[in-house]
Formats: structure tokens, sequence, C-alpha cells
């Protein structure tokens, strides 16, 4: 707003407080003029958080399932000096963030199929995410996508996955993304979850044969998601996924004694928060 503009703006104020309101300031309802209504600021900083509960393999190769509970964390703007990330304006082109992933300690005496097995510890991995999106109009719009992260813990090596989103805004309130995506994973991440040492195979009674996997890809799938905002800044998630392993990790004598093909499903509830 130009300064000239801004001293009307203010006149005009005064004049309201000191004279009785006439009746063309106001709409049929009461109500003050669109000029009359306070802008409000931008937030700097909002996020989706919830959590999510559901269905997934028991780890890695398996055929049997176990219940899953994971939290949902969405950052959807972040401003902080020149750094501006997010926002509706902020649709399309490149974006880089932060990538973390999990997997959950591996207990052999667990599951009939790995007894003679070394336990594996819960493995972490950070990384980054960058991808580029393509929007073709309000509703519609698609991101190439890749993901690096480190893994230590139970496992170390790299891991990550490449693929491709797309993006459907069916209504306001609903949003629903899916598309393929391939995983991949380093010899040194491989070998910890679907090797199979000489010792180990001894240990099995040799029902699991020797086995040294290289790296590369792992899997590929499909992935879908869907977000529906029930009441203003509360939603309702569904997500579900599809994937096969294959190369070495398909040939894994792990993999052979469970299921090649994963599934997982799940749903959560989540909220937005502003600050």
């Amino acid at each position: 707003m130009r300064l000239h503009s801004r001293l009307m703006v203010t006149a005009a104020l005064g004049t309201a407080l000191a004279l009785p309101a006439s009746a063309n300031d106001f709409d049929t309802y009461g109500q003050a003029p669109p000029e009359f209504v306070p802008i409000q600021p931008v937030s700097d900083f909002v996020f989706i958080l919830g959590l999510g509960v559901g269905a997934a393999p028991a780890y890695e190769g398996a055929s049997e399932y176990k219940m899953t509970f994971k939290p949902i964390v969405d950052v959807e703007r972040f401003r902080w000096g020149f750094i501006d990330v997010g926002g509706e304006d902020d649709r399309g082109g490149f974006s880089f963030s932060p990538s973390v992933s999990a997997e959950g300690e591996r207990i052999s005496a667990d599951y009939s199929a790995l007894n003679g097995l070394d336990n594996i510890e819960a493995s972490y991995a950070l990384g980054a995410r960058v991808g580029y999106e393509f929007v073709f109009n309000d509703a519609i719009s698609a991101e190439i996508y890749g993901a690096v992260r480190y893994a230590f813990g139970g496992a170390q090596g790299l891991i990550g996955e490449v693929g491709m989103d797309v993006t459907a805004r069916l209504s306001p309130q609903l949003e629903i993304t899916g598309g393929p995506v391939v995983n991949f994973a380093s010899e040194e991440y491989m070998d910890t979850y679907f090797g199979v040492t000489s010792a180990e195979a001894v240990a099995t009674g040799g029902r699991l044969g020797a086995f040294d996997p290289t790296g590369g890809i792992k899997s590929v799938g499909l992935q879908l998601e869907a977000r529906y905002e029930f009441i203003p800044d509360t939603f309702v998630t569904f997500n579900a996924s599809y994937s096969a392993f294959v190369g070495d990790a398909r040939e894994s004598p792990i993999v052979k004694s469970g299921s090649e093909q994963q599934f997982t499903v799940g749903l959560g509830l989540a909220r937005r928060f502003s600050f």
C-alpha cells in the first residue's frame, strides 16, 4: 500500500471513531466492508503432525504381517530469513528436504523361517530428498523425485528410492497422491538383511543356503496416499503400497522362504499447526 493511501485509511478510521457510523459503511447483515477486515499474517512455520496405524511385513521378505505404529510428519511451509519454502505459491519447480527412515529390529527366534540367523538391531537412516514438480493445473501435478540416506545401527550402507508421484486435488478437502517407486541399497546394507553367511547356513541345518548379495535395485512397486480434511486443519489419511523384490534381493534364501511380494496399508489422524 502506498504512503498516501495509508494516510487516507488512517483518516477514515479516525472519522469513524469520532462520528456515528453511516448506514453505507456496513452491508445488509451488519458486516464491515472488505477494506475493514484485517489481513491475516502468513505463518512462518506450518507442519502436520499425527499418528498412523497399519499392517506391514514382519521383516523384509516376510510372508507374515505385523501391526505398525508410525508418526505422521509433514512440513508444509518453512520461512526463516531469506529461506522461504512451501505454501500455495511455491508449487512447481525444484524442492529439497531431509529424508528419514527406520527399520525395526529383527529377532530370528520370533520367526520359524529365520531360525539360525543372527539377530539384527534396529536401523536408522538420514539423508536428503530432491524433486521437481510439474504443475498442469490447479488440480493435477506430478513430481519426479529421488532420495538417498545413510543407514546406521543394525545395518550400515546407502539406501534410497527414485519415483514419480501424481497428485490429484479432487476437492479443497480431498487430495490423492500415488505413483511408481524403485528402491535401491548398497552391498553392505543388502548383505545385512538378505545375506546368509556360511555359519548361519550351518545353524539353520542347511534349510537356508549361504548367500552373498550385491548392491543395486532392491525392489519396484507402487504407492498411494489419500488425505481428507474433514474439519479445518484436521485430516484422516489412508496409505497403501505394493512392492516386489528384484535382482539379488529376490534370489535371497530369506525371501524365497517368505514372500517376494510385499504389501502395506495404514490409516492415520493428523492435524495442521501454524506458528
